[in-house]
């Protein structure tokens, strides 16, 4: 059990590095075990430098979620924005993924995608998870106008999507 626990950890970020907690508050009491909670944790977007995304994510308690075996439920909030000058590391496609982390132990995981409305020079980011047999329709989305940060002029973000 405590083998899987950790191949699941190992393995929980794919684009960016690990997120950074920033807080968790307790929810439920749970007797002699962890409480239910929310936890926000902060990342940098590892393509658009200058961008940070702040999310909240519910995190069980009690027996299962102490042993590492509770499947997570698919409420999570998004809110990304632009701390400092914007500039793009390399190109992206519309919808890859900038950060991907399991929520059970199998079937499910959370996915924060990004794409850019070029149009009006602003990057879109949606959070969703997804399980292996059904998806899940709840999702939430943050958007980042692409804005002149002192005298540095902003980026086009269209010049960097893939084609």
């Amino acid at each position: 059990m405590l083998a899987l626990s950790l191949a699941m950890v190992a393995g929980t970020a794919t684009a960016a590095e690990q997120p950074e907690l920033i807080f968790k508050r307790s929810t439920v009491w749970k007797f002699l075990t962890p409480d239910h909670k929310l936890a926000t944790y902060a990342i940098d977007d590892p393509i658009a430098k200058g961008v940070s995304c702040h999310f909240t994510v519910p995190e069980k308690g009690g027996i299962s979620g102490w042993l590492g075996v509770a499947e997570e439920v698919s409420d999570i909030s998004l809110a990304c924005r632009q701390v400092g000058p914007i500039s793009f590391e390399g190109k992206f496609e519309q919808g890859e993924d900038m950060f991907r982390q399991r929520r059970s132990l199998f079937f499910k995981k959370m996915q924060i995608v990004r794409g850019c409305d070029a149009k009006r020079n602003v990057l879109v980011y949606v959070v969703y998870s997804d399980k292996l047999v059904e998806g899940s329709p709840k999702n939430s989305t943050s958007t980042v106008p692409i804005m002149p940060w002192g005298d540095q002029m902003p980026a086009k973000c269209g010049e960097f999507l893939k084609d």
